[in-house]
């Protein structure tokens, strides 16, 4: 069948709570998957389930849905198909009230001929009795639950001598109808079990049914279509004592009632109970020891009457046993094989009375291992060793936490589904939280170099400002030597001297500016190096706050306090980010004033130059001296207005 494509299924509602792995009898009936989204889901491997329903009574989130024929069945109904329906005893028990109108619906729809499957129930006793006693067949199991079936088939194929050879209630009822009544109609299986539906497809069942009708379903589709029925209608046979079948001991009851309690029946019933107890009864067979009469066995810990087929709300309360208990009453007030009265020797004589003309051979079933369809292989001590040492899992206390949030039993078969590939390490909580804190360690490492970076570019940002305002006070200076030019070439020419050593201070100022602005380049060089250093470990944080999300995702509900921590993260990166980047956009225009800088101290010296040449011929050249002096005024000005603007930066 594959993932998801069986009779029972993972629908959207699923949130990877893993109640479902941990209630599964089955392991390898649960398969879980990543979705393109980056979270995960718990899926049914339908070859391996063996549809005993525990994962709907676990699963709090109505995450698993179920697959019949309801559908199909009211479908050809209104094609015009002959369908006739067999009904399981236990849908009177649960609508006793409703229960004549619902089948008066059903009538209204098309349905042929409606027969309780009760009767077939009393077959099945009369078939176990006479093939125990014809082969001396102790320590049988019973079958009418293929719930049970399909885990013996699948999981214990040594138990299959043990099973009844004896078809269940519903397969004895239909072999009935068909063989001995001649109805050639198509059969529906009015029915409390999702399972039935395997048991109908089964090849060795014969085809003799076509629908399982389950009672949730049929419910359903009444109300929503708004079927109604023309008159109450009744199902056809009288009710037998098979008609308690569906209750934990039935079967074992009916047994009393023919044999007395002299014989030891052993009940069993219970989604997990009962598998466990059928690998220690395997055990017991394997040893020799003594068997019971037989094994009264039911998947449901509270038999049919609350089946994985029914409505929710019908499994509160006791109404449902409290109406089965009035037609257990019924039937043993009445004559014959069911008389309260006659002993157990007697009633078994009636019982056999009542169906001579039955062949017991038409009534034997057969089974199929089915044990090669899908199993978790186990791993070898090495592949465990592998897979531990992939999850971090280095220690023995860390290999054996066992905390089952997983859903397995203990950490060694969650390593077994991993190897398997039925499960991944990510639905580890304990992995996901190691993952977490390995990451939020590498984001504390990453905050601290950022740290660092941003101290150092404040430092070298601190050193820009002390240089800038050493230029500052040297233009300062450059100004006053300025000014005494301007006054010697208006006072004398003979003041030539004075100029020439003023120009040389210019000079001076000059050189020691150029090499102040060679500085601030190697400082702002600096300053982009670590500003892309701060970029890539910003870039590395949003990778971590990424992974660190998706892992939250994958852990599910344990990872509520990863995303918290993952959101931490990215704004740790963001804000890096935009630090960075106001200081690569400051430097840039820090770059863009230093260029013009640099262009106005070539004019400043070639300017210079000028006036030195000039100062030779001074006394012939004093206007030329003194337009010159008064523009390296005006450039000096133009500088130190950059400057004041590069110190507001």
């Amino acid at each position: 069948m594959g993932k998801n494509t069986g009779l029972v299924y993972t629908n959207e509602k699923c949130i990877v709570c893993n109640k479902c792995i941990s209630v599964c009898p089955v392991p390898s009936a649960n398969y879980a998957v990543k979705l393109a989204d980056g979270s995960s889901r718990i899926e049914v491997e339908g070859d391996a389930c063996i549809s005993c329903g525990a994962c709907f009574d676990a699963c709090k989130h109505e995450a698993r849905s179920y697959r019949d024929d309801t559908e199909q069945f009211f479908q050809d109904l209104k094609k015009g198909v002959k369908i006739s329906l067999l009904i399981a005893p236990a849908f009177m028990a649960n609508y006793p009230t409703e229960y004549q109108n619902y089948l008066g619906i059903l009538k209204a729809a098309g349905v042929h001929r409606i027969i309780s499957v009760s009767f077939g129930a009393d077959i099945t006793t009369w078939a176990y009795l006479n093939y125990i006693s014809n082969h001396k067949f102790l320590g049988g199991i019973s079958q009418p639950c293929p719930a049970v079936v399909n885990y013996i088939e699948r999981n214990i194929p040594e138990l299959l001598p043990k099973l009844m050879p004896v078809h269940s209630p519903l397969m004895c009822g239909a072999i009935y109808v068909k063989k001995y009544m001649g109805l050639t109609d198509k059969l529906a299986f009015l029915s409390p079990c999702i399972a039935k539906k395997n048991e109908i497809e089964d090849k060795n069942c014969g085809g003799y049914v076509s629908y399982n009708v389950t009672f949730k379903h049929l419910i359903d589709y009444i109300k929503e279509h708004r079927l109604t029925g023309g008159t109450m209608a009744k199902d056809e046979i009288e009710y037998g004592l098979g008609s308690i079948y569906p209750t934990p001991g039935g079967l074992k009851e009916n047994i009393y009632w023919f044999l007395g309690d002299k014989v030891f029946v052993r009940q069993a019933e219970g989604e997990r109970h009962m598998y466990e107890y059928l690998h220690e009864y395997m055990e017991r067979v394997k040893m020799g020891k003594d068997l019971p009469f037989m094994v009264d066995a039911l998947n449901c810990s509270q038999g049919c009457l609350y089946g994985t087929g029914i409505e929710t709300e019908k499994s509160r309360g006791d109404d449902t046993l409290m109406a089965i208990q009035k037609i257990r009453e019924n039937s043993i007030k009445s004559r014959g094989a069911w008389g309260k009265k006659l002993t157990p020797k007697r009633r078994l004589a009636g019982l056999n009375a009542q169906f001579r003309n039955l062949k017991l051979e038409d009534f034997i079933r057969h089974y199929t291992d089915k044990s090669n369809i899908i199993h978790m292989k186990p791993a070898s001590a090495v592949e465990l060793k592998g897979i531990f040492e992939d999850m971090g899992k280095t220690t023995a206390l860390k290999q054996n936490i066992d905390c089952s949030a997983c859903g397995y039993k203990d950490c060694a078969t969650m390593a077994n589904a991993i190897h398997n590939g039925i499960n991944y390490m990510e639905n580890c909580v304990h992995y996901a939280k190691d993952l977490a804190t390995q990451e939020m360690e590498q984001v504390k490492e990453l905050s601290e170099q950022v740290k660092v970076q941003t101290e150092d570019r404040i430092r070298r940002a601190e050193m820009v400002r002390q240089v800038i305002d050493g230029i500052t006070e040297s233009f300062a200076e450059m100004q006053h030597s300025l000014s005494g030019v301007s006054k010697g070439n208006e006072g004398n020419a003979e003041e030539s001297t004075q100029i020439a050593l003023s120009m040389q201070n210019i000079n001076d100022y000059s050189r020691r500016m150029a090499e102040a602005f060679g500085h601030i380049q190697e400082l702002l060089s600096s300053i982009e190096v670590n500003n892309n250093s701060i970029f890539d470990i910003a870039s590395q944080t949003e990778l971590l706050s990424l992974n660190a999300s998706i892992e939250a995702a994958r852990a599910g509900e344990a990872g509520k306090g990863f995303a918290v921590v993952a959101g931490e993260i990215k704004n740790l990166s963001d804000s890096s980010r935009n630090a960075a980047k106001d200081s690569n956009d400051t430097s840039a225009k820090v770059k863009q004033f230093m260029e013009d800088l640099r262009q106005q101290a070539e004019n400043l010296s070639t300017l210079v130059f000028q006036v030195d040449e000039r100062v030779d011929t001074l006394a012939a050249a004093t206007e030329e001296i003194s337009a010159s002096t008064k523009l390296v005024e005006v450039l000096s000005g133009n500088i130190q207005d950059e400057l004041i603007k590069i110190q507001k930066l």
